[in-house]
C-alpha cells in the first residue's frame, strides 16, 4: 500500500466495497483533494485488450490514463451515485484532479461518480454498492417486508371474516332446520287432533242414558180431576 504524507487530508481505509479513501481533515467545497495519474495510453496505437482494466480514465477520444499503478492513491476513491467530490478533467494538460463538491468532514469517505459507461459495464451487472444505492435497496426491502406483512394481515382478516360468515350461515341453516322440524311436528299434531276428535266421524260411541221419567197415555175418555 503506498505511503501517504501526514499532511495530506486523506487516508486509505476499509469501506463497504473494499478499500476506500477517507478524509482525515475537514475538506472545503471546491478544494482539489488529489490528482488521478498514471501512464498515458494512446488509444489509436494500443490494442483494446492491451489496455483493458477498471482503472482506466479517459481524457479524450485518444488519450487515456492507466490509473492501475500503486502510486496512484486516487484509484482507491470509490464510486457513488450521490458523491461528495467530482473529477476535474483537463484534457489539454492531460491531467485529472478530484475536487470536493461538498464540505467533507473528517472520517467521511471521499467518492465521485465514475460515469455512465463505467456504471453500465462494471457496476450495474453486480449492483452498485455505494451508500446511496444501499439505502435505496434497504428502503425497498423494508417496503417489501411491510407490504408482505400488510398482505398477510389482510389475508388473515379476510379468512376470519369468511370463517365468521360461514359459521353464521351454518347457524342460520341449523335454526331453519329446527324451525322446520318443529313446524312439521305441530302440523302433524293438528292433523291428528282434527281427524280424531273434532269432525264427528271418529271411532267414538254414543251411549243411551236410562231415565226415571214414565209417560202414561191418556185415554179418549180419561178423567180429568
Amino acid at each position: 500500500m503506498p505511503a501517504i504524507s501526514s499532511n495530506k487530508p486523506y487516508r486509505i481505509g476499509r469501506s463497504p466495497t473494499g478499500l476506500g479513501l477517507f478524509a482525515t481533515q475537514p475538506i472545503k467545497k471546491g478544494t482539489r483533494i488529489i490528482r488521478y495519474f498514471g501512464p498515458l495510453l494512446d488509444c489509436d496505437k494500443e490494442a483494446d485488450d492491451a489496455i483493458e482494466n477498471k482503472y482506466l480514465f479517459q481524457l479524450s477520444n485518444r488519450w487515456t490514463i492507466d490509473g492501475s499503478v500503486r502510486a496512484n492513491v486516487a484509484r482507491y476513491i470509490n464510486h457513488s451515485c450521490r458523491p461528495n467530490a467530482e473529477s476535474d478533467v483537463k484534457p489539454r494538460k492531460r491531467k485529472v484532479f478530484i475536487r470536493a463538491i461538498k464540505n467533507i468532514a473528517p472520517g467521511d469517505e471521499i467518492n465521485y461518480d465514475y460515469g455512465t459507461d463505467y456504471f453500465k459495464e462494471y457496476l450495474k451487472p453486480i449492483g452498485c454498492k455505494c451508500v446511496g444505492c444501499e439505502k435505496k435497496r434497504k428502503k425497498k426491502r423494508a417496503e417489501a417486508r411491510a407490504e408482505r406483512q400488510r398482505l398477510k394481515i389482510k389475508a388473515e382478516k379476510k379468512a376470519l371474516r369468511q370463517a365468521e360468515k360461514l359459521a353464521k350461515d351454518r347457524a342460520k341453516q341449523a335454526r331453519k332446520a329446527r324451525d322446520k322440524a318443529g313446524e312439521a311436528r305441530k302440523q302433524a299434531g293438528r292433523k291428528k287432533l282434527n281427524g280424531a276428535h273434532l269432525n264427528g266421524h271418529g271411532s267414538h260411541k254414543i251411549h243411551a242414558v236410562k231415565s226415571d221419567i214414565s209417560v202414561r197415555a191418556r185415554g179418549a175418555q180419561g178423567r180429568a180431576r
